[in-house]
């Protein structure tokens, strides 16, 4: 009795007791913790509701095997390119294995240096040091020729690069571009690692440097053409489409297995007939809380990251560099939102650590449609990638096993067994033996017949 009186502050009142229990049932962090009993049975659950998000969109996004599967190919050739940079550094064009092991973090590699590079004998040779007497590695004489050839193209397609270079100028709002986000894209646009040089400083009559860090045009004068208005100008006058389905919309090819939900349909026919600003014309100023306003000022973004793809050798460009050029093209959007916004259009592909995002309408079956010259240097280099170890002349350690117990018969055969070799006859004779047992067997006639 007396330890009840000690322990009466321990007590609750019963409207303390209901608003805990109340508390304890509408904690986001227990509600699939409690169960519901007599105390709390006229209380409403909590339902969380799903969380919509850009995030959430890219994961339960319609995936493209095929591209996806290109994109792992590809990350695997960035890692060999950068391998070969440090090696092409070095003095000699050639590094050790204990050197490049160093840089196996810097580069992107989670796996052992000497295992990655053993991998592909057919990019990297190695060799031991006649004076260091340490392992070495170098690149094979058909990667060397596959980068030379590459620099020559580049070299030769100079102006093109020019042309490149002006239509993104002109698409800028300001007419001026940041040089550190022209070099971030360099491989993508087919540029020279020395962009400022070979381009920029080259060809003074077309390109002029506002500081160190800005380039800008000398003249705007020259027009051009959005690359979507060749396939619009196909669309009119193959299909017999008239102008006003066709002259700002833009090729939907949708991934296998993407689900139409209802009203989608009717959605995206207005959504292609919706006028924009293209973007080689004048950025007007949009009024966002207009009708249409916000679809407009998206479609424009759309058009623009459409043409930024078209201009790229590879139809492809890390959705981290495109968002270099988000205040110079006046595209102050969620690139990422909305990149997923439009699955007909483009596809972001979350393989190789990074998201990258494809033109769709350049693929096909996984393979770009219309290659280039640069392009198809690449796919040299990425064809020796998936060639791994074959063709390269050297063994497997089965085959080395088959050819030297093959060599042991016939040196058996022909001047009689050496030492250590006789357990070769005693298995053989095995064999012969098995295979006789075996024919006996299938020749002797069911016991069915026998019983008859």
């Amino acid at each position: 009795m007396l330890g009840f009186f000690r322990h009466t502050h321990k007590l609750k009142p019963i409207g303390t007791l209901g608003v805990s229990i109340l508390r304890e049932v509408s904690s986001p962090l227990l509600e699939d913790v409690i169960v519901f009993g007599p105390f709390n049975s006229n209380t409403p659950k909590r339902w969380k509701k799903p969380v919509d998000s850009a995030q959430t969109r890219l994961e339960n996004r319609t995936l493209d095997h095929r591209l996806d599967k290109l994109m792992s190919h590809f990350k695997k050739l960035r890692l060999v390119l950068s391998l070969q940079e440090v090696i092409s550094s070095r003095k000699g064009h050639y590094a050790s294995v204990q050197l490049l092991s160093k840089w196996k973090s810097r580069v992107g590699l989670n796996v052992g240096i000497g295992a990655f590079l053993r991998k592909y004998p057919h990019i990297f040779e190695m060799y031991t040091h006649k004076v260091k007497r340490n392992i070495c590695c170098k690149l094979t004489q058909k990667m060397v020729d596959l980068i030379e050839e590459e620099a020559r193209v580049i070299k030769e397609s100079e102006l093109v690069a020019v042309q490149r270079l002006k239509k993104l100028l002109v698409i800028s709002t300001s007419g001026t571009l940041h040089v550190h986000a022209l070099w971030l894209i360099r491989r993508e646009l087919g540029l020279p690692d020395d962009l400022r040089n070979s381009i920029l400083i080259k060809y003074p009559n077309d390109f002029r440097l506002v500081s160190p860090e800005i380039v800008s045009l000398v003249s705007s004068d020259e027009m051009f053409e959005a690359e979507v208005e060749i396939w619009r100008e196909k669309e009119c006058r193959e299909k017999w489409l008239s102008e006003f389905e066709t002259r700002y919309a833009f090729p939907i090819q949708f991934p296998t297995g993407f689900k139409i939900e209802k009203g989608f349909r009717e959605k995206l026919k207005n959504w292609q007939r919706l006028q924009y600003v293209k973007p080689y014309e004048k950025m007007e100023k949009v009024r966002i809380r207009t009708c249409g306003g916000v679809e407009r000022f998206e479609k424009r973004a759309v058009g623009i990251i459409h043409e930024l793809l078209s201009l790229t050798v590879e139809k492809m460009i890390e959705v981290e560099r495109l968002s270099h050029f988000r205040r110079d093209f006046s595209m102050e959007v969620n690139m990422r939102e909305l990149l997923l916004k439009h699955p007909g259009i483009f596809y972001i592909s979350t393989k190789g650590n990074n998201q990258t995002v494809f033109l769709r309408e350049a693929y096909s079956r996984g393979c770009l449609i219309e290659p280039n010259l640069i392009y198809s240097i690449r796919r040299k280099m990425l064809d020796l990638i998936l060639m791994g170890c074959r063709d390269t002349g050297q063994l497997h350690p089965l085959e080395k096993l088959e050819k030297q117990s093959n060599q042991v018969i016939h040196r058996e055969l022909v001047g009689g067994p050496y030492d250590g070799e006789w357990i070769l006859p005693i298995f053989e004779n095995l064999d012969e033996q098995f295979v006789d047992h075996r024919k006996l067997v299938s020749s002797s006639p069911p016991d069915s017949e026998t019983n008859e």
